[in-house]
C-alpha cells in the first residue's frame, strides 16, 4: 500500500480552486492587489494542481492560503469578514501631500465611528420607544424623538466632526464603493474566462 502524499502535494479539485479564486477576487475588491497582481495570480490559482502550487498566490495576503489539510483532505478555510480593512478601496482624492492622506485616513475612522453612535442611539432611542409607548403605555413617549436631534449632536461635538466633514465622509464612502463595485466586477470576468479555459465545452 503506497504512503500517504504530503499535504502540500495533495492534488486539488476544481471546486478547491473556485474557492481559492473567490478569495482572490474578495482580495482585489478590496484593492490589496493592483489589476496586474490579480491577473498574475489569478491565473496561478487556476492552473495549480496541488496546494503548494497555489500558496506563493496567497503570500502577503491576511488568512494566507484559504485551504488546508485535515485529516488527509483539503478542506476549504471560511474567510473571515469583508475584504475592507482600514481603507477600502484607494483614497478618491487627487494626489497631494502625505499630510492630507493623514487627514483623509482621520476623517474616515471619526466618519465611521460617528455612524456606528449613530446606529446605536438610533436603536436605543427606538426601544425606549416602545418600552414607554407599549409597556408603560406613556401618552408623551413620542418625546424621545425630538431629543433624538440632540442626542445625535454629542458624537459629533465630542469628535468635531462638522457638517462639511460629513459631506466629504459620505462622498469618499460613494467613491470607495464605486471603486470596490468596479474591481468586484472585473475579478467576476476573470474568474469567468479563467473557468472558460478549463472547460471550453461550457461557455
Amino acid at each position: 500500500m503506497s504512503a500517504n502524499p504530503e499535504p502540500d502535494d495533495l492534488l486539488l479539485s476544481d471546486d478547491e480552486r473556485m474557492h481559492a479564486l473567490n478569495v482572490i477576487g474578495e482580495h482585489y475588491a478590496a484593492g490589496r492587489l493592483d489589476a496586474s497582481e490579480f491577473y498574475d495570480r489569478s491565473g496561478a490559482i487556476a492552473s495549480a494542481r496541488t496546494l503548494d502550487a497555489m500558496r506563493d498566490s496567497f503570500r502577503g495576503l491576511p488568512g494566507g492560503l484559504p485551504l488546508d489539510v485535515i485529516d488527509g483532505h483539503v478542506r476549504k478555510m471560511a474567510v473571515g469578514g469583508d475584504v475592507e480593512p482600514t481603507g477600502v478601496g484607494r483614497p478618491v482624492a487627487s494626489p497631494g501631500p502625505r499630510s492630507d492622506e493623514s487627514d483623509l485616513s482621520a476623517l474616515r475612522k471619526r466618519g465611521g465611528l460617528v455612524e456606528s453612535l449613530d446606529g446605536v442611539i438610533f436603536g436605543v432611542t427606538l426601544v425606549a420607544f416602545l418600552v414607554l409607548q407599549l409597556i408603560v403605555d406613556w401618552d408623551y413617549a413620542w418625546i424621545v424623538w425630538p431629543s433624538l436631534i440632540v442626542t445625535l449632536s454629542v458624537p459629533r461635538m465630542l469628535l468635531k466632526y462638522s457638517d462639511a466633514d460629513e459631506e466629504i465622509y459620505e462622498e469618499l464612502k460613494e467613491e470607495e464603493a464605486k471603486s470596490r463595485k468596479k474591481r468586484l466586477r472585473e475579478a467576476a470576468e476573470r474568474i469567468h474566462e479563467l473557468e472558460a479555459k478549463r472547460d471550453p465545452d461550457n461557455t
